[in-house]
């Protein structure tokens, strides 16, 4: 009987595709298609609306509600990962009080498009703010993210007078979806690493029309927006990162060899150093299987929707700024939605790629002139002193520590995080064309 669910699905969704035209296929199509390679070289930019099928979505709870559990952990703490009783009670919400059609709605409620790059479809969201003399930016999320981390800090940016700023602080918004992840394109061929989908993203921002603009990232955001300043992407005249890579190579060398820190440590330095051993010790195994092994972990991904949420949900408690407990930064549904668009779009292993083609560590420093602003939140994989930043970034044009907030700062922090992204950006409205 899924058998032949599915088959329909696909029948229906082609036959809205021969009958609607783009719009019709990007709205319809069965979501293991949602995202595949790009179809054409059409390099127009084409309206899109999410609109899972209905029976993606029983199938989903079905496979929930039949997932095979392991025993429970032998530890009182999560050293072992994510916690069974945690894990069954969020499962259980998943399948019977969550609605994904509410998460559809969140999506939709922006103007969203594709435009093929490259050969890939890429999926966006675009808002134009009123003010005629806003900042382009284009904002990257990050991975176990998506664009969901990002949709609430739209309505503060684009439109500041509305959310306490003034009209000035205004910013038009371009928030893609990476290669691989979301309603993008899934690579069918290597060579979409985070210098591709940099020069991706510049082309992005020119077919806009916009001669200039800034860019803003976590995590994989991070990487992208720092590999377009090192390459001098057309039209960039800055960024601004809230995951800086600034760990220098004294440092990264003793960290790797299992050494004391170096001599010579500041106490924030020697914390950062202790932190980062800490992680690096215990807590770097998904990194490791992504970096090395995308496609065997993209099985079980793949076929386990309780998988796909353990394997995100151990970052989200890693990674806010919560004490181990995400829910205290992130509510259960905001979780959910990120983690059934990764399931519905089946992007467990074209998502974890992004890591094999990269094959870097993220928190060693760079080496950039462009103008670039930091802010430091304390609940990142670590804190980044500002004279390890001053040595990455030498073009420090704004950096500050604030006392909220984690990995997901833009999601766990949005009026703060909007506040930031502000200040950093103050000094280069100027140079906008």
């Amino acid at each position: 009987m899924k058998t032949n669910i599915r088959i329909l699905s696909a029948v229906i969704a082609t036959t809205l595709l021969l009958s609607t035209g783009n719009a019709g296929f990007a709205q319809n199509q069965p979501a293991d298609n949602l995202n595949s390679s790009g179809h054409s070289n059409d390099e127009s930019i084409r309206p899109f609306r999410v609109n899972i099928p209905d029976a993606a979505i029983t199938d989903m709870r079905k496979r929930i509600t039949e997932t095979r559990w392991p025993e429970k952990e032998t530890v009182a703490d999560q050293s072992q990962g994510v916690k069974l009783e945690k894990l069954k009670e969020l499962s259980q919400y998943w399948a019977t009080d969550y609605d994904w059609k509410k998460a559809e709605e969140k999506l939709n409620a922006f103007p969203q498009f594709i435009t093929n790059i490259d050969g890939l479809d890429i999926h966006f969201i675009h808002v134009r703010s009123k003010n005629p003399k806003a900042m382009p930016m284009i904002m990257t999320h990050g991975w176990p993210g998506s664009v969901f981390e990002l949709l609430k800090v739209i309505g503060p940016l684009t439109d500041p007078v509305a959310y306490g700023g003034k009209a000035e602080d205004a910013f038009d918004l371009v928030i893609p979806s990476i290669p691989g992840f979301g309603f993008s394109g899934k690579p069918t061929a290597t060579g979409w690493d985070s210098d591709h989908i940099g020069h991706a993203w510049a082309e992005l921002m020119a077919r806009l029309g916009y001669k200039s603009y800034v860019s803003q990232g976590g995590d994989c955001g991070s990487v992208i927006s720092q590999r377009m300043a090192k390459n001098h992407e057309k039209g960039l005249i800055g960024i601004h990162v809230n995951m800086p890579a600034t760990v220098p190579a004294e440092v990264a060398k003793a960290l790797k060899s299992g050494e004391k820190a170096p001599a010579g440590l500041s106490a924030k330095e020697l914390e950062a150093f202790k932190t980062l051993d800490i992680f690096y010790r215990n807590s770097t195994g998904y990194s490791g299987m992504m970096v090395t092994r995308p496609q065997t972990i993209g099985y079980s991904l793949a076929d386990s929707p309780v998988g796909q949420a353990a394997w995100m949900y151990d970052e989200f408690a890693g990674w806010t700024f919560s004490g181990g407990d995400p829910e205290k930064s992130l509510t259960k549904d905001e979780m959910l939605d990120d983690i059934s668009l990764y399931w519905l779009t089946n992007t467990g292993a074209s998502s974890a790629r992004i890591y094999w083609e990269d094959h870097s560590n993220n928190f060693n420093a760079v080496n950039l002139s462009l103008p670039v602003a930091v802010t430091v939140f304390p609940g990142e994989i670590y804190k980044a002193p500002k004279t390890w930043a001053t040595r990455a970034y030498h073009n420090l044009i704004y950096f500050n520590e604030v006392d909220k907030g984690g990995h997901f700062a833009a999601w766990e922090e949005p009026q703060l995080f909007t506040e930031e992204v502000r200040k950093a950006f103050k000094t280069l409205r100027s140079s906008v064309k």
